[in-house]
């Protein structure tokens, strides 16, 4: 039976782990829409509303949900109003959303008010920040769960879900990373203008807990990755609160060893990543897809806290300028066996199997909480 589903993208990483399961619905024969918003819509970020556009067979529906500055509650509010008014009018069979942020928030809360039945992706995991309260909030919210690991699980779970609801799928984003990108590192370079063969990544996002310090953070980071004389692809911030101070970091770097990009292409990045000497920073990629890879990760501060104990990850603060220098000295370069404690790269069939399974449908949408043990 065909479903109406309707996903719900905020930043260019969810719609990385959206896609894949957006796809395996489509041609499973379900119809799929994207509804657009937050930083998709910015200049500054690279409009990459237009990544999800090219996605072929699948309906897209833009909304501004924010002006620069805007505070996290007016962006919460505003994606409220401008989804309810979709919904109401397109009535989805199922809601599709992703992690932590306020788009995410409010597609949870729409679905609710409304009792339409949705999905939340890659809930139960933890980290040291406001993202970890909107994750579990939306865990709560959610009529069922894909979560990437047994533990997130187990977290789920232990909110009260029903072990029924909860599907262990492993990390959809890396469903992509597990097959060739499809470009050659060549071609890559030659998109984004990146002049060296040996390189690390570095994305360092804002924590919004953390608003004060954030230019410090990112003066004494990027200073480190100077000093070390290395070179480096840096990937722009999302855009938290914060990223004013990271950007004005960024802007001061010598630009022949740090190429400054506001995104990539989902498959661009893939292969940049995969022929990267080391990742940096406090992207999810750094504990996620770099372990996956076999590619050694630092991890800066606390965004990513406790999410991953892969090998291959090394943790430190921003002000650590000997840790962050004896990274790059032991590490750039190696290579490491594939960590799969987020999965094998088979995300997308096994979502599109749940769907295909009618007790998927049939399941309540009022929620009860189910003790454990």
């Amino acid at each position: 039976m065909t479903r109406q589903l309707l996903f719900l993208t905020g930043t260019r990483a969810d719609f990385g782990k959206l896609e894949p399961l957006a796809a395996a619905a489509r041609d499973a024969g379900h119809a799929v829409a994207f509804f657009v918003t937050g930083m998709h819509m910015m200049d500054r970020y690279g409009l990459t509303k237009l990544e999800v556009a090219r996605m072929p067979g699948v309906a897209v529906q833009d909304f501004v949900n924010q002006r620069p500055g805007d505070p996290q509650d007016i962006v919460l509010a505003k994606t409220v109003l401008g989804f309810s008014d979709y919904v109401t009018e397109h009535r989805p069979d199922l809601i599709v959303l992703h992690g932590d942020r306020v788009e995410a928030l409010a597609g949870a809360l729409v679905a609710a008010t409304n009792y339409i039945r949705s999905a939340h992706v890659e809930g139960g995991e933890v980290s040291g920040t406001i993202d970890e309260v909107f994750r579990h909030c939306n865990t709560k919210l959610c009529t069922h769960h894909f979560v990437s690991s047994d533990a997130a699980r187990r977290r789920v779970m232990a909110l009260g879900e029903p072990a029924d609801s909860v599907h262990v799928i492993g990390s959809p984003e890396l469903d992509f990373h597990a097959r060739p990108s499809g470009v050659t590192l060549d071609a890559v370079r030659a998109r984004y203008a990146i002049p060296f063969a040996d390189y690390g990544i570095v994305t360092f996002h804002p924590v919004t807990s953390e608003q004060e310090t954030m230019g410090a953070q990112a003066q004494a980071l990027f200073g480190a990755l100077a000093a070390s004389g290395r070179a480096f692809v840096v990937i722009a911030p999302n855009n938290d609160p914060g990223s004013d101070a990271i950007f004005a970091a960024i802007e001061a770097l010598p630009a022949e060893r740090f190429r400054v990009l506001p995104s990539m292409r989902f498959a661009h990045f893939s292969e940049l990543m995969k022929n990267a000497a080391c990742v940096v920073g406090n992207s999810s990629a750094g504990v996620r897809e770099a372990p996956f890879l076999g590619i050694p990760s630092l991890d800066i501060g606390s965004r990513q806290a406790n999410r991953s104990d892969a090998a291959s990850v090394t943790a430190c603060e921003a002000f650590d300028s000997a840790a962050i220098a004896g990274f790059l000295a032991r590490d750039w370069g190696r290579r490491l066996s594939r960590d799969a404690g987020f999965g094998e790269g088979r995300a997308a069939d096994r979502f599109a199997a749940v769907l295909a399974d009618p007790g998927f449908w049939d399941r309540p949408l009022q929620k009860s909480f189910q003790d454990q043990g």
